[in-house]
């Protein structure tokens, strides 16, 4: 009996692992650089000075973009967005505030420090949207709840950074807290104010202006990291605490993506709207974390920042391999794992979106575009 050859053709193509955000390998360099070549004396004013005024118009720029009358028209879904925030302003610092018992076996002052304002941060939202979409989500739902986060965080981190964090602890005081006003808070409000009138402008210089948000963000982790150079604080840092910080901030994200589906599940939410939930509630934005770390700690930044930019790395890979996974089936099912295959809906293709998720990380670095 003649053997039947199996049928030939192109085996399918795996989608590669989620690669290193571009934009971490940049920050990493600009660490390299500060720790090589740290700005000292007058070198050092004047980064300081230039880093003061490329956070105020980073904020200018993020007050500029960000439609708040798009956020309120989606009051609609106001369970969803009181969940998102929910999940931000609340359990996050509520999970911060249960790893003190860590301080000193696994983590040091100065890293829960830094630890405990990464969960006080706001969402994001350009990788919010994006990976809501790959998956197959809410997308409006997600636009929504990134702008609310967003606005909400103007005012809620720096106040929570006053009662969580105190002068003791992360060098927070009432002094910090008027430049946060001064040089946050205000140019936001300027940006918001101005939007009309500027938003031409801004549409048709948007990559230079993607740009210009970058290259603000590294001169402020440069000057962050410079400084904390110059005052020693990275040897008081050893390789087994960042081991530490590296496991800590695996369970935080853990936790947090599985609280966020199986409590939006809970609370009666439909599948598209659980995928926007869990996506929009457990990310924290770096582009709004680093300028407010650098005015909230001075010299203390350079390690305040870095829980914040290890869990931006952290959240990318995760929810990429989460948004692949559920593109990949085409069929609505309803089973409950945090990665499974997901329902009907808009967006990419199961196959598309797949290999979206997994090659398109690179593009979805918060801090090019959206706090």
């Amino acid at each position: 009996m003649p053997r039947v050859r199996p049928r030939t053709g192109p085996r399918p193509r795996r989608p590669a692992g989620p690669p290193v955000d571009p934009y971490v390998l940049a920050l990493l360099g600009t660490v390299g650089l500060a720790a090589l070549l740290p700005a000292r004396g007058a070198a050092a004013s004047l980064a300081e000075g230039a880093a003061t005024g490329a956070v105020a118009l980073l904020f200018f720029l993020y007050g500029a973009r960000l439609s708040a009358r798009e956020a309120l028209d989606g009051l609609r879904h106001w369970r969803l967005h009181l969940t998102v925030l929910a999940a931000t302003f609340v359990v996050f610092p509520l999970l911060g505030l249960a790893a003190r018992g860590l301080v000193p076996h696994l983590l040091s002052p100065d890293l829960y420090s830094g630890f405990l304002f990464l969960c006080l941060v706001p969402s994001t939202v350009q990788s919010s949207i994006a990976f809501t979409s790959m998956a197959r989500g809410n997308v409006p739902a997600a636009i929504c709840a990134g702008s609310f986060s967003s606005l909400a965080g103007i005012l809620l981190t720096p106040l929570l950074a006053a009662l969580l964090l105190g002068s003791g602890a992360g060098g927070f005081s009432l002094d910090s807290l008027l430049k946060i006003v001064v040089q946050l808070l205000l140019p936001f409000l300027a940006g918001q104010l101005l939007r009309n009138r500027i938003s031409g402008f801004l549409t048709r210089r948007k990559k230079v202006l993607g740009y210009v948000d970058r290259g603000s963000i590294l001169l402020v982790v440069y000057t962050a990291f410079s400084a904390g150079m110059v005052a020693g604080v990275w040897h008081r840092v050893s390789a087994a605490r960042l081991g530490s910080l590296v496991l800590v901030e695996a369970v935080l994200l853990a936790v947090m993506l599985l609280l966020t589906w199986y409590g939006a599940k809970r609370l009666g939410f439909s599948r598209e709207d659980r995928i926007a939930i869990q996506f929009a509630g457990s990310k924290k934005s770096l582009a709004a974390g680093l300028p407010m770390a650098s005015v909230l700690f001075g010299a203390q930044a350079s390690l305040a920042v870095l829980p914040l930019m290890l869990f931006h790395q952290m959240q990318l890979m995760a929810c990429a391999v989460i948004a692949r996974h559920r593109s990949r089936d085409p069929l609505a099912g309803e089973g409950d794992g945090v990665g499974e295959g997901d329902g009907n809906g808009d967006g990419l293709g199961g196959a598309a979106a797949g290999r979206a998720a997994a090659g398109g990380v690179a593009k979805l670095s918060d801090s090019a575009r959206h706090p």
